[in-house]
């Protein structure tokens, strides 16, 4: 066995099938949903929220494209790296984003229990109340997305961010 047999990367799994070719106007209205979702609501702390949920969620193809998205415009690894630890990682993001990722986190994972007063006041201190409406609407379009990529096993890697 040589190094490079050691270190080759596995092949890629194959996609279960196109959901957004065989069912597009349900692929419109989410791309219509999440267009509608987003007024108002920072692009920066989007991509905190796109990403915490996809992490949560394990959805590889959304991961792969929000990372992307969120590097292209700027953020740094570092806070990229350490969302996934954020609770440990505060100082990285400010009041406003650990209000919006510790909401995303409680809208994520439901099984966990209903929003907890404390997380959804916290969001509601740091967020007027149209601009909580968006979140909660941005957080809950995300979330079906990473449905959609992982039921269908959308493969990531190949998404390119826009310059």
């Amino acid at each position: 066995m040589t190094i490079n047999d050691r270190t080759e990367r596995l092949p890629e799994h194959a996609p279960r099938l196109d959901w957004m070719k065989l069912a597009p106007d349900v692929y419109k209205a989410m791309i219509r949903l999440d267009t509608a979702a987003r007024q108002g609501i920072e692009p920066t702390l989007l991509n905190l929220v796109k990403i915490r949920a996809s992490q949560l969620n394990h959805c590889a193809f959304c991961l792969d494209m929000h990372s992307k998205d969120a590097l292209a415009a700027g953020e740094s690894a570092e806070r990229i790296i350490q969302l996934g630890a954020w609770t440990e990682s505060k100082h990285f993001y400010t009041a406003r984003e650990i209000a919006a990722i510790a909401l995303t986190e409680a809208i994520t994972v439901l099984t966990d229990g209903f929003v907890p007063d404390e997380v959804y006041a916290s969001a509601a201190n740091e967020f007027d109340e149209t601009e909580l409406a968006h979140l909660i609407a941005a957080i809950t379009t995300i979330n079906a997305f990473n449905r959609f990529g992982v039921s269908t096993r959308m493969v990531p890697g190949h998404y390119t961010a826009a310059a």
